[in-house]
């Protein structure tokens, strides 16, 4: 009897399954959302210079791989990247004083002669309005009586002068972390991917984050190129349509600058165009020409040939696009329309690099 029991085979016990991992309810993801968007919020001062660093680096990036296939040190190639681009831009500030000065000083002045020849042209409306009004303030016994609303403003004159050395500050700040970014940005990457405990973990993220370092930086080079080039030839445009140099490039740089934020960016720089259009000029079919020549360079541009350069990987969608620039210029203002892009780009190469969140990437699509 006990040979029988012995030869009966027994089966193997089946490994106890792994626990389910917790899901954490849904009142604590939104808190958990609200607590973040409201520190991304607060700590504006520290978080701006930071994310505009990395931008910077992004874009500096390439070039300094151009410059090392040249033997060319990565410090001292980080140093001429941040001597040329300070000198560009210092250059083109100083040709941009005069003009945005003027324009700062002229603009109340030229809205009040906008406003009133557009009351001019909507003075009837506004007569039969006035006459309504009057006709029911009769009808309810309040005679002529009017309430004037008086309106206060102060003007601190030091506010300006005390937000100098901030400004200075932050300026410094974003030149020196992207410096740090470039310089030591791939050694900061090698020794936290070091904390990682099996070199198969270690080789998987250095592949990942070498990928999207590389993808990003080509992206955010190329965008920022060709957002170049459209303020260069809207600016000769301008040109050409009769405005000075100095004003020229002070529309072509604003231009460029608004590429950056699609639809949102667009939008405002028509409406500055027609501004400047009626302004400069006092035919009226003259005066749309700079708006119908912004729209039409932005056309080319957005239809034919970012999409040509880029490709479909980088495609966004545009709900998707609208929705990140809402929140982020809510965040943090014109910096959160420019650097939304860029960021919601990084969000979607991260998801299309993981495992099992390809999908959350084709949404964004």
């Amino acid at each position: 009897m006990s040979e029988s029991l012995s030869s009966v085979p027994v089966e193997p016990t089946a490994p106890a399954p792994l626990p389910a991992r917790p899901r954490a309810p849904v009142s604590l993801v939104v808190l958990a959302t609200l607590a973040v968007a409201f520190t991304l919020w607060a700590a504006q001062p520290v978080v701006l210079p930071i994310l505009l660093a990395m931008f910077f680096a992004l874009v500096g990036n390439p070039i300094l791989r151009m410059l090392e296939r040249i033997w060319v040190p990565r410090a001292l190639g980080a140093i001429l990247v941040i001597v040329v681009g300070l000198g560009a831009t210092t250059a083109l500030a100083v040709q941009l004083v005069v003009p945005t000065m003027e324009w700062a000083q002229e603009a109340p002045q030229q809205l009040r002669k906008i406003g009133r020849q557009v009351q001019n042209l909507t003075k009837p409306v506004q007569q039969a309005n006035q006459a309504a009004e009057n006709f029911a303030r009769v009808a309810a016994g309040e005679g002529n009586r009017r309430v004037q609303v008086v309106r206060t403003q102060l003007d601190d004159p030091y506010r300006a002068i005390t937000q100098a050395p901030r400004l200075l500050a932050s300026v410094l700040a974003v030149v020196l972390l992207t410096l740090f970014f470039m310089i030591y940005g791939q050694d900061l990457q090698r020794h936290a991917i070091a904390l990682f405990p099996s070199r198969q973990q270690q080789r998987f993220t250095t592949d990942i984050l070498r990928s999207i370092e590389r993808e990003v930086s080509r992206y955010v080079l190329t965008i920022t190129v060709i957002n170049s080039l459209v303020g260069l030839v809207f600016a000769g445009t301008l040109m050409l349509l009769g405005l000075e140099m100095q004003d020229a490039l002070l529309w072509g740089t604003m231009a460029a600058l608004l590429n950056f934020a699609p639809y949102v960016g667009p939008l405002i720089g028509v409406a500055l165009m027609l501004l400047v259009g009626f302004v400069e000029f006092p035919d009226p079919l003259k005066a749309i020409l700079p708006a119908a020549c912004y729209l039409a360079l932005h056309a080319l541009e957005g239809q034919l040939i970012t999409p040509i350069v880029l490709g479909r990987r980088m495609k966004l969608s545009p709900l998707v696009l609208i929705l990140a620039l809402m929140i982020f210029g809510w965040l943090w203002g014109f910096v959160g329309l420019l650097l939304a892009v860029p960021l919601l780009v990084c969000v979607k190469l991260v998801l299309a690099r993981l495992e099992g969140m390809q999908g959350w990437s084709r949404l964004l699509e």
